[in-house]
């Protein structure tokens, strides 16, 4: 994850402002903005019904919004779809392929679909998502990675300056998804814009340079992702014995908040590898030391100290008060 060269002064591909959209009487999506620049992987980060797939949907001029506007690389994707649409690529849920032909064969289906696309560009995209050496085998071979990064190859065709990828990570394995991630990082650097919907919040930490948090249809947080997991406190877990008494001397100092939400605040491995003697705190680490001296000097046994660095799922729940991801 790297966030320079991400300011201002990179060219916006996609800007999205003030968009809405009314289905039966209900706001779908409220006042919903972003940028996403050339070089850099952009996260929207949502749980299941914050309303991805809808904008997503309005990106490609799927759905239109009932009001705010869309634009690409200058185009406004409702006004002129067909000027906007020829600089984007996009897999939206899952991709379309056909199982019994060959990857090769499925890109030429596709290919035929869109000018200028030859027999060149189609070599020259396998290459891109290697699959060279898979790439004459019946579709139906391939392992749902491959299927995945078939269907990125049809995307990037059209030599597209943004894809879009609805949930890329679904269904795939660890080292699907670390492959995966890989992959788009090497598209990002060569200049693409890509921009990535995803309920998996660790992933998106991962992987992103920019995200925007949305939940119920409205943008919550957009930023670098850093920049916004720096807005949470680090947490220290302490074991410690005896317990009541080294919580009452954590709880006295004005630098530390003792937090009892462990279930909110910490990832459940975290919470399973904790002891009964475990204080959750919210503190800066460098206070560390200074404290450990202060508890042995008072007859504290500090059996393990654990610093746990602030995340987005943290974030997430910070914004939504708890709302789950799922």
């Amino acid at each position: 994850m790297n966030n320079e060269g991400y300011g201002s002064t990179a060219k916006v591909v996609l800007s999205v402002s003030n968009v809405r959209k009314k289905i039966a009487r209900k706001w779908i999506i409220d006042d919903v903005s972003f940028d996403v620049r050339e070089g850099e992987i952009f996260g929207f980060l949502g749980p299941n019904g914050a309303g991805k797939t809808t904008t997503i949907r309005m990106l490609v001029d799927l759905i239109r919004p009932s009001s705010g506007t869309i634009t690409v690389c200058g185009y406004n994707v409702n006004r002129h779809p067909e000027k906007a649409l020829q600089f984007v690529g996009s897999i939206v849920e899952n991709p379309e392929v056909y199982t019994y032909l060959t990857g090769w064969e499925n890109l030429q289906h596709f290919a035929r679909m869109q000018p200028g696309v030859d027999e060149a560009r189609i070599a020259e995209v396998v290459e891109i998502v290697r699959l060279d050496q898979r790439i004459h085998d019946k579709v139906r071979t391939y392992s749902l990675g491959m299927r995945q990064r078939l269907g990125i190859a049809q995307a990037l065709l059209g030599r597209p300056r943004l894809l879009i990828l609805d949930e890329p990570t679904n269904g795939l394995d660890p080292k699907g998804i670390k492959e995966l991630r890989e992959f788009i990082r090497k598209l990002a650097d060569e200049g693409l814009a890509v921009f990535v919907s995803s309920h998996l919040l660790s992933e998106i930490q991962l992987l992103c340079d920019r995200v925007a948090i949305i939940s119920k249809g409205r943008v919550l947080a957009v930023g670098g992702v850093d920049e916004l997991v720096s807005r949470n406190s680090p947490y220290v877990l302490w074991d410690i014995e005896p317990f009541d008494k080294g919580r009452e001397l954590l709880a006295a100092r004005n630098e530390i908040n003792i937090t009892d939400r462990a279930e909110v605040t910490l990832d459940d491995t975290v919470i399973a590898g904790m002891g009964t003697n475990s204080v959750i705190t919210i503190m800066e680490d460098e206070l560390i030391p200074e404290i450990v001296a202060m508890l042995v000097a008072a007859g504290i046994e500090v059996r393990g100290v654990h610093k746990i660095n602030p995340t987005l799922e943290q974030l997430f729940l910070k914004l939504t008060e708890g709302e789950t991801i799922e």
